[in-house]
């Protein structure tokens, strides 16, 4: 009973803290393009139109206005989540906490050759026993990165995505058998098929020599690159997302499904509820079967970052 009243407590800090980041965050963007309200490429439209009182728009001017958003933001979904397995009896073992914490910071504008920028981005996902008795963290996996990216601007000067090259290390920071380590090159891409759906899709080449002595063969559960569809209503207020990563076996998939509700228009933060399906959600369990249903809370990026 202690654990689930630190678990409701941590909740509520949480949830009441990001409102307080988004009053903040509208001070900070008043200089940036922050109607969420509008396709991102509209926006621009709308903006170098009154700029240059001309009805033509180059692609120079897409770029350099999404040069102007803002430099550092939220990457992934940030979250903390609760839940229990689907397939196992309910136990204080096997329950638990879930949370991660994302962002990216683009260090350049895009004027690098062929007109690519340099970011940076960090990642880290927490597997946490809050039910049992000394609440330990089960593992922790950090996920840091840097790379470059590049706008995809259609022949009517339109944003319509975006591409990336990463090198990227993840590991779980244990030592001995308990350790978890990779280092790989990703390449990555984000499309927009109309303001409501967009799709991703990423594929990594891991750095064999690098990988720890312990999970040379994580890549037959973890899977050789993933791709989803993003899928959010048009008031704005539900977001659907679907994310499959095949492993080395045909028609073998591991399954992210989540389901979020937006708390309010005035703010970014979801009720969010998420199933796994699959292996290698965790390094340190990265062969064992889960399927596990979790819910809480979410902070999701703008639904038009160029990440």
């Amino acid at each position: 009973m202690k654990q689930f009243t630190k678990l409701i407590l941590i909740l509520l800090c949480l949830f009441l803290s990001l409102f307080e980041m988004e009053g903040q965050d509208k001070k900070l963007g008043q200089d940036t393009i922050g109607d969420t309200t509008k396709r991102l490429d509209l926006l621009i439209k709308e903006r170098l139109l009154q700029e240059r009182g001309s009805l033509e728009i180059l692609e120079e001017d897409v770029r350099r206005r999404l040069d102007s958003t803002h430099s550092f933001g939220i990457l992934k979904d940030n979250y903390i989540i609760t839940g229990n397995p689907l397939n196992k009896r309910v136990s204080a073992n096997n329950a638990d906490v879930k949370y991660q914490i994302s962002f990216r910071q683009r260090i350049t504008n895009s004027y690098l050759p062929f007109n690519t920028f340099i970011f940076v981005s960090y990642t880290q996902k927490s597997f946490w026993n809050i039910y049992e008795e000394s609440a330990p963290f089960r593992d922790t996996n950090f996920n840091p990165g840097i790379g470059f990216g590049r706008y995809l601007i259609s022949d009517d000067n339109r944003y319509i995505g975006s591409l990336f090259l990463q090198l990227e290390h993840e590991s779980n920071g244990k030592d001995s058998i308990a350790s978890r380590s990779w280092d790989f090159i990703s390449a990555s891409g984000k499309y927009y098929f109309n303001d409501r759906l967009f799709f991703r899709a990423k594929v990594w080449f891991p750095l064999v020599p690098l990988m720890g002595a312990e999970n040379k063969d994580l890549i037959t559960y973890k899977g050789f690159g993933d791709f989803s569809f993003d899928y959010r209503t048009s008031d704005e207020r539900w977001w659907i997302a679907a994310n499959f990563t095949p492993r080395s076996r045909f028609f073998t998939f591991n399954t992210t499904l989540s389901v979020a509700y937006r708390v309010s228009e005035k703010f970014n933060q979801y009720f969010f509820l998420e199933l796994f399906d699959g292996r290698g959600d965790s390094l340190l369990d990265y062969k064992h079967y889960d399927l596990k249903l979790r819910v809480g809370i979410c902070i999701k990026p703008d639904f038009f970052s160029v990440f």
